[in-house]
């Protein structure tokens, strides 16, 4: 849960960078992500069960899940520093491609109909980044629970109460996002940590209390660090 609740901060970083970009009014934040969390919850069961079937029947996909975490954990300390623009972002590219979207809001409705056609408003290409976002944050998370324990019901029920705190968390870290500037590289080496447990899971078991310890430090030392940093506002 520890692990699943540092990783999910990213998510709110991603969520407030989609809120600005579509200037998303705060009246209707709350309900994009409420769907969101229903959604995320859903997508991440279905992963979560293939994940643990993956594992029970290929012990060498550890080894992949490890890399991986590996190779994500260094990209997001080089792209830590970086500001984020999702102009360039290829899923909302293909969004665009895919779904007519209107100029305006039309309250908090998905839809609405312009010049006699019915098609999309922006709130409905916000649920649609935000999902997207979702999985591919999934895909780092769900194998850094598997490092710590292959029972598919802790990797779940950890993901689910992760997941219901987002909102709260949401509106707690909202103001005080630039606090946390450093806590991306934080993050970045707890993924390295994680994947490279799993790649050595095998020569060298590193009991669970000493990776939780690790993780807590990590997060401790970056956000303290973060606050003596920050920007005067």
């Amino acid at each position: 849960y520890l692990i699943e609740k540092s990783l999910a901060v990213d998510n709110i970083f991603v969520f407030l960078l989609i809120f600005s970009y579509f200037s998303v009014p705060p009246a209707y934040q709350k309900r994009v992500l409420m769907i969101g969390i229903v959604g995320a919850i859903v997508l991440r069961t279905g992963m979560i069960l293939v994940g643990g079937w993956l594992l029970a029947e290929f012990h060498w996909i550890l080894y992949v899940f490890g890399a991986f975490l590996i190779l994500t954990g260094v990209k997001m300390w080089w792209a830590a520093g970086q500001e984020p623009d999702l102009n360039d972002n290829p899923a909302l590219r293909l969004l665009r491609k895919l779904l007519p979207v209107s100029k305006d809001y039309d309250g908090e409705k998905f839809w609405t109909v312009e010049n006699g056609k019915r098609i999309a408003t922006p709130l409905m290409m916000v649920i649609a980044m935000v999902a997207l976002t979702d999985v591919i944050f999934a895909v780092d998370s769900i194998p850094a629970i598997f490092a710590i324990t292959s029972d598919p019901f802790i990797v779940l029920t950890s993901n689910v109460f992760a997941i219901l705190g987002l909102r709260a968390m949401f509106f707690l870290l909202q103001a005080a996002a630039s606090r946390f500037h450093l806590l991306n590289y934080g993050l970045a080496v707890i993924l390295v940590f994680i994947g490279s447990k799993m790649v050595l899971i095998d020569v060298f078991k590193i009991p669970v209390a000493v990776s939780l310890a690790v993780v807590i430090g990590i997060l401790a030392i970056t956000m303290v660090w973060s606050a003596k940093t920050a920007p005067n506002t």
